[in-house]
């Protein structure tokens, strides 16, 4: 049944696949093997996808490679959406979740590059709410239980902790540890809100650590989301699109899809323990929040033009977003020696930016530091990232060489992220 839905698919749309990559600017190499990657070796890759979609592991996918600026592989398998029998196309469009990390990041490079803000700088600068911030350190009392104490900041957190993750914030989740906890009880990711109330409601909250000493994955990124409408002076979504979006000609990328683009967004499949379709907002749903760390749509055709852009050193077709030395900045890795990592970071696993796995973070991505550590294939100095609802990304400047990999599967997502680097690497045979 698979194979002949893609068949079909395949069918009609082999001409406008190829088209659409050369209007993206983008070129089709002639054979995988022009760019030094094994046509039945990347095959192995397709057919696995096809083997999950089978076994109900995902809906479908949509996996695009590139080397040396020209596509190795643009393929795209399984199901839109499976409840409708609607096959999965190239230019479906994903809820990003964390893929937004990477762009709200470039923003803000892109004010530091114009002289309206430094990485050096407090945040309580643009957003003067932070200044007042405790942090929740718990004490042993003599009875032997633990009391929370509030402290104040023993340096103030900046912007450089908001992009690498070292500001103290947290994310949201329910259990034993108050400060996670008091983030869903103040509903600071409401949806209904700006992004100056969520900051200004954030920053009423205690910081789980000290800024600066510990890698803890947080809401920092949508902090920074509303740092780059202070320094900019536009509300975030307009800057993006006024100045990454626009430029790069990625008409499809943004805070919501234009209503007309409804059809073409992916849906989930029932999944998890309690077989349940996930909680994955349709990607023409718009929303008062602009969640810089999570609430950007894309597709995987203008998530390449932006990694293209990284590869070309800050420039895309002749728009230059950023400079050479500010990707070298974004992409080196910005954790101090001494940085701990979250009591519950080790979640990540194999993608755990620690330097027990070979890895640290930059400014929005994770950074590999060097071989051999992490049980998944790279090189050192590559870079990725991903999002909570299945989508992926890795940029191997080494191999010069980044992939794209969307789906909509939060159940699905490790695995496969971890199954993507096994499948590219061992396809990968020439210089």
């Amino acid at each position: 049944m698979i194979s002949l839905v893609r068949l079909a698919a395949m069918a009609a749309l082999v001409a406008s696949t190829a088209s659409a990559a050369m209007a993206q600017g983008i070129p089709r190499a002639q054979s995988p093997e022009e760019v030094g990657f094994v046509s039945t070796r990347l095959k192995r890759l397709t057919d696995r996808l096809e083997e999950g979609v089978k076994n109900n592991e995902l809906p479908g996918a949509v996996v695009l490679i590139a080397r040396n600026g020209k596509l190795a592989l643009f393929e795209s398998v399984g199901w839109r959406d499976k409840d409708a029998k609607v096959p999965m196309t190239n230019d479906t469009i994903f809820r990003i979740a964390s893929m937004t990390k990477p762009i709200v990041s470039v923003a803000a490079m892109i004010l530091v590059e114009e002289g309206k803000l430094t990485l050096a700088d407090p945040v309580s600068r643009y957003i003067p709410a932070f200044a007042d911030t405790k942090v929740a350190v718990e004490k042993k009392k003599d009875d032997g239980t633990v009391e929370i104490v509030l402290e104040p900041q023993v340096r103030p957190m900046t912007v450089q902790d908001l992009m690498r993750h070292t500001s103290g914030l947290t994310y949201g989740r329910a259990g034993t540890n108050q400060v996670k906890q008091s983030y869903l009880d103040m509903k600071v990711a409401d949806r209904g809100r700006t992004n100056a109330e969520m900051a200004d409601r954030l920053a009423k909250l205690a910081l789980l650590y000290q800024p600066g000493t510990t890698w803890e994955y947080s809401m920092s990124t949508d902090v920074l989301g509303r740092v780059v409408e202070v320094a900019s002076g536009m509300p975030l979504d307009k800057f993006v699109e006024e100045r990454i979006t626009k430029p790069l000609k990625m008409g499809d990328t943004g805070f919501e899809a234009a209503t007309d683009k409804k059809a073409r967004g992916a849906h989930p499949m029932k999944e998890g323990p309690k077989n349940e379709v996930p909680a994955i907002p349709d990607v023409t749903e718009k929303f008062t929040w602009r969640s810089g760390g999570g609430g950007m749509v894309s597709t995987a055709a203008d998530y390449a033009r932006f990694l293209q852009m990284f590869a070309n050193g800050g420039q895309l077709d002749g728009v230059r977003l950023i400079s050479r030395k500010t990707i070298d900045l974004m992409t080196a890795d910005a954790l101090p020696p001494d940085v701990k990592m979250g009591a519950d970071m080790a979640r990540f696993e194999a993608l755990e930016p620690s330097a027990r796995m070979g890895q640290g973070f930059g400014l929005g991505f994770a950074i590999r530091t060097v071989q051999g550590r992490n049980p998944l294939p790279g090189s050192p100095h590559d870079y990725y990232w991903g999002g909570a609802y299945g989508t992926y990304f890795w940029h191997d400047p080494a191999e010069r060489m980044y992939v794209v990999f969307m789906m909509q599967s939060p159940a699905a997502r490790l695995r496969y992220r971890y199954l993507m680097r096994d499948l590219v690497y061992q396809a990968l045979i020439g210089n």
